[in-house]
């Protein structure tokens, strides 16, 4: 094992307290430990849902055995020195975390003392703050001690410590979970514990149960601080399934009429993660804005928002109580103003609204990280929760087994008691005694044992009485407990009616509304008109009334030139996409106009120094060839691209050394051509080989990525060039004796280069220098 890579792991994770203990405990099982401790420490079980942190402050809280509260200092340091050699700083984080019950939606930890708050107010140090087991913890930790898990050695091997808890149901989705280990991330919502259990308990009477079979017991997240989940029915179907996607939620709020006329909106539940003091910053930054990185004054955007949101808003305050959770009071600028206004504005600008990622991934069972969809963690879990459920029936059996076996041995001597008593007196020591039973009525060594251990008060009639009743109790348990054993069945049967009992103990109302909605947007009237939007190549963007501009008029800033124009309307949606594979919306309207020379792209959009690579506008629906020089494409949507963020979105993956080209228009998604199915996509490489393969052949991604590879393409080769083809005419134009000459190949020359998507293609032998694909339209 290397020292260096253990210290940066360690590093990574900005924990430089672990660096001296890994010089001092040099040995091979102490950095394997360290390692893979580091590696996994962000990342959840299915079976327990804790990562290993917190799982130790769990087990060390159980065996300290403190019925009260006691110190949170006495616990860190239980943790530190016995079961997790890193940071106490990092451990009581973890500790406070699990006391949080807005961060928990089951806290397993009870706090007393200042545990931080939901506005981001720290905890107090673990010297002032006590802390002691919750009563879900009860959930963990109650069949710890019946052989239900294994346990391993700690980092110095001088105590032992579970592998994971027995966890009687999926703590992992009832609590949630994030982090951003070495090479991971994960993001899981907290679920409804009842909703969670029925799920639970459908998975383990059907195995082969379905996502939508789930979803109608578990519709989706319940988060601590409640909120309303405003997502769709089929995206949140699509993230349950598949691992990964993003929840959409909303405040909740109601309006209060005062006296007057007047009025306020009162917020009671914010989404989750979002504070109250965080939504005042973001009113505080629209109302006083700041300029742009790089820039002396704030843009016109800005501005435009800033006078938007005072003739909306007068005040805002934060009236939260100990008897009101949340109650933030927003005051509008005038009592007649639209209430709906004012809240979309709200929710458009702040967190009030907001997406909240999720990221299921997991260490499954066996030990490796995964994204997990809701079906395979569950299956998961309830293969562990049986496995655990046998491990204790084999426990307890073997504990009943035991028991019957000292009852029968105490019955048979109560028959022949006075016998007994004169044996065991006649012998010189206990040794002898034992050996003397076994000899003369077949005891076992334990058995005889016990007989020799007896007080003479238990030797009453009463106590014989007491034992037949006993073994015939032990009798009918180990009979039980061998019936669950031997079917699985039955031993389904018992985690069930488990399941269905937690339910009804632990169970609590849902918190989180589930109301699909559309998402807040402010409409502004605009009136439909042609206007030409031209960016230059410096990237200064504006916008010209009407269409066929005569670009020769069109003048530029001193060393600037055309880059691309573009016909749409002032109703229309305006995409950019970046050479970084980002994606950028901006209003037509919006777009500065007149005769001057625009203004620079990323002062309206957060692209800094992206280069424009490509812009469209015009219908959502409208489909595109995206593709890079690297060879790499996939179909999409125009309105697929369009991104709310005024930082734009990840679409496009740009490998290493290659840049984007510009997308290849094709036609309306619902209304293609005549005879498109048998279109094809002509790709012409740098080298001058050109392939043509069917257009089906490229997938449609509408959440973007890398795409497939379009054109097999040797190092130092790149794509030049892309059309798409009836497969009956293609053009072709390049530069012959300095002058621009168009060929236009046949179907016989286009035969030739005909093959299948990801070939090499054949040399295209026009004769023309740096020879460029003419689109065809569909018009």
């Amino acid at each position: 094992m290397d020292d260096t890579l253990t210290r940066d792991l360690f590093e990574e994770e900005g924990d430089d307290e672990n660096i001296a203990p890994i010089e001092s405990h040099a040995s091979q099982a102490y950095l394997s430990y360290a390692v893979s401790t580091v590696k996994a420490r962000a990342l959840p079980e299915v079976a327990d849902g804790l990562k290993p942190v917190q799982r130790r402050i769990l087990f060390a809280m159980h065996a300290a055995g403190s019925q009260g509260f006691a110190k949170c200092a006495r616990y860190v340091g239980e943790v530190l020195g016995k079961y997790h050699p890193h940071g106490d700083a990092s451990t009581y984080e973890a500790m406070v975390h699990l006391a949080q019950p807005f961060s928990m939606r089951y806290p397993l930890i009870e706090g007393q003392g200042n545990f931080g708050s939901r506005d981001g107010d720290s905890a107090a140090a673990y010297r002032y703050t006590e802390a002691r087991l919750a009563r879900y913890a009860e959930l963990m930790l109650s069949e710890i001690d019946e052989g239900t898990v294994d346990f391993q050695k700690n980092y110095d091997g001088k105590f032992d410590e579970p592998v994971l808890l027995p966890a009687r149901l999926p703590f992992g989705l009832l609590n949630g979970s994030f982090g951003i280990p070495v090479g991971f991330s994960t993001r899981i919502p907290s679920h409804n514990l009842g909703e969670v259990a029925r799920a639970a308990i459908a998975v383990i009477r059907d195995p082969k149960i379905g996502v939508d079979d789930i979803l109608a017991l578990m519709p989706g997240p319940d988060y601590p601080g409640g909120g309303q989940i405003i997502s769709r029915p089929d995206e949140l179907r699509a993230a349950y399934e598949s691992g990964r996607g993003s929840i959409t939620m909303r405040a909740r709020w109601t309006v209060e009429q005062l006296a007057r006329g007047q009025w306020q909106i009162v917020v009671t539940e914010l989404p989750h993660t979002t504070s109250a003091r965080q939504v005042q910053e973001e009113i505080q930054a629209l109302v006083e804005p700041k300029p742009p990185a790089g820039r002396k004054d704030v843009s016109p955007e800005q501005k435009r928002t800033r006078q938007f949101i005072l003739d909306l808003i007068e005040s805002v305050r934060d009236e939260s109580d100990r008897k009101s959770r949340l109650r933030l009071v927003i005051e509008p600028r005038s009592s007649r103003q639209s209430v709906e206004e004012t809240i979309a504005a709200l929710l458009v600008h702040t967190s009030l609204e907001t997406k909240i990622p999720l990221n299921m991934t997991w260490i499954g069972l066996d030990g490796l990280p995964d994204q997990k969809g809701i079906v395979a963690i569950l299956r998961e879990w309830a293969e562990f929760r049986l496995a655990t459920v046998r491990r204790r029936t084999e426990f307890r059996l073997k504990k009943c087994e035991d028991r019957l076996h000292i009852v029968e041995g105490r019955i048979e001597a109560f028959a022949h008691i006075d016998e007994i008593i004169k044996v065991i007196r006649a012998c010189e020591d206990v040794a002898s005694a034992r050996a003397a039973l076994m000899a003369r009525w077949k005891f076992t060594e334990r058995q005889a044992q016990d007989i020799c251990d007896l007080r003479l008060g238990q030797l009453t009639r009463l106590d014989g009485i007491k034992l037949n009743d006993e073994r015939k109790s032990l009798e009918v348990e180990r009979d039980e407990y061998n019936r669950v054993l031997g079917s699985d069945r039955a031993l389904r049967a018992v985690v069930v009616k488990e399941l269905e009992h937690d339910a009804r103990k632990y169970g609590d109302p849902r918190r989180s509304a589930i109301e699909s909605a559309e998402r807040a947007s402010i409409e502004h009237s605009v009136v439909e008109e042609p206007v030409s939007v031209i960016v230059s190549r410096r990237g200064w963007i504006r916008a010209r009334n009407g269409h066929g501009i005569d670009m020769s008029t069109v003048s530029f800033k001193d060393g600037d030139e055309r880059f691309v124009e573009v016909e749409c309307k002032t109703t229309d949606q305006m995409v950019l996409l970046g050479q970084s594979g980002k994606t950028y919306t901006l209003a037509v309207a919006s777009l500065p106009t007149g005769r001057g020379d625009g203004v620079p792209v990323n002062t309206l959009v957060a692209s800094d120094r992206d280069a424009i690579a490509w812009i469209g506008a015009g219908d959502a629906h409208t489909l595109l060839l995206i593709h890079t020089s690297a060879g790499n494409g996939f179909v999409c949507k125009l309105g697929d691209m369009v991104s709310r963020m005024r930082a734009g979105k990840e679409f496009l993956s740009v490998p290493q050394g290659a840049h984007v080209l510009p997308a290849l228009r094709l036609w309306r998604a619902d209304s293609p051509p005549k005879g498109s199915d048998g279109y094809w996509v002509a790709a012409l490489s740098s080298d001058e080989r050109l392939l043509l393969f069917p257009l089906t052949d490229v997938p449609t991604r509408s959440n973007g990525g890398l795409g497939v590879a379009l054109l097999a393409l040797p190092p130092g080769v790149q794509l030049a060039s892309l059309a798409v083809t009836d497969g009956r005419t293609l053009t072709v134009s390049g530069e012959r004796r300095g002058r621009m000459i168009e060929e236009v190949l046949g179907a016989p020359a286009l035969h030739d280069h005909m093959g299948k998507r990801a070939q090499r293609g054949r040399v295209l032998d026009v004769r023309l220098k740096a020879p460029r694909l003419i689109a065809l339209s569909y018009e």
